[in-house]
């Protein structure tokens, strides 16, 4: 069992760990099975101390628990194996642009604000709102970072979850996340499902509460939309399939049927 002990860290502590790191301490290996976690997640917390993560953050590392759920849906994903039909009827897609429409005209100056700043459309953000958590209904039922922890430590992909592991334990040191938070299954959190290395990079605080909270609406929205203009997002561009923003889209999911769908959806959405 892990020693969550061994993350009260004390600054003399710390050093020894930024020491070990910068001496090429060797990390522990990744596995595809839970064997050989706790071992890691020692080791990762010297590389994570080196990178400036905190006693909190740290802490939480400690606390992380391997997520079998998290494992057994990163191996049956479907969406990839969907026609755009078939995905767009199993997400929902109909009632998604019905709700959609109806969000886009109660709450109009909202939406028309972020696209003023942001450069991107309302039905964009709201088709990945929808997409993504069913209008905020559901945001998960997973620890973050757990999951996001897990992830980095199975060899099937770790180089590219272990930013947003470190990202996550970062925002556990700012205060927008604890190691109670829940999110999906791959460690996305909030209304529209950030990554949390994304989260840590493009979180704006467009309540003026002085929090990234990604849970609360407004912060989320404002994120997302910070997101997209941030990678390269054009205003007054086109979105669909072959025109400009596609491209642009296409960052934020990397399957191709959901990609498709954000456009179409969004385009009814605007359009409605």
């Amino acid at each position: 069992m892990f020693d969550t002990r061994a993350f009260r860290i004390r600054p003399l502590a710390l050093g020894l760990w930024l020491g070990l790191a910068a001496t090429g301490a060797v990390a522990a290996p990744c596995s595809n099975t839970a064997n050989g976690f706790s071992a890691w997640k020692s080791a990762f917390a010297q590389e994570a101390a080196a990178e400036g993560v905190g006693e909190a953050g740290l802490r939480a590392l400690g606390a992380a628990q391997y997520a079998t759920r998290t494992i057994s849906a990163d191996r049956n994903q479907k969406s990839f194996r969907y026609s755009l039909e078939k995905f767009m009827q199993v997400r929902g897609a109909t009632t998604i642009v019905a709700q959609g429409r109806k969000r886009r005209a109660r709450d109009a100056a909202f939406y028309d604000a972020l696209e003023r700043q942001y450069g991107v459309p309302a039905g964009v953000l709201i088709a990945i709102h929808g997409m993504e958590t069913g209008f905020g209904g559901f945001m998960g039922d997973s620890s973050v970072v757990s999951a996001i922890v897990t992830l980095t430590f199975d060899c099937r992909r770790s180089d590219f979850f272990r930013p947003h592991a470190i990202g996550a334990l970062k925002l556990v040191d700012q205060g927008a996340i604890t190691v109670q938070t829940k999110g999906a299954r791959h460690g996305e959190l909030g209304h529209t499902q950030f990554l949390p290395g994304n989260a840590l990079r493009y979180g704006v605080d467009a309540n003026g509460d002085g929090r990234i909270d990604f849970y609360n609406i407004t912060d989320a929205l404002a994120s997302t939309a910070n997101f997209l203009r941030q990678k390269g997002w054009q205003p007054g561009q086109g979105y669909q399939e072959g025109q400009p923003n596609f491209a642009v889209i296409q960052q934020w999911n990397a399957a191709g049927v959901y990609q498709k769908a954000i456009a179409i959806m969004a385009a009814q959405i605007d359009g409605g």
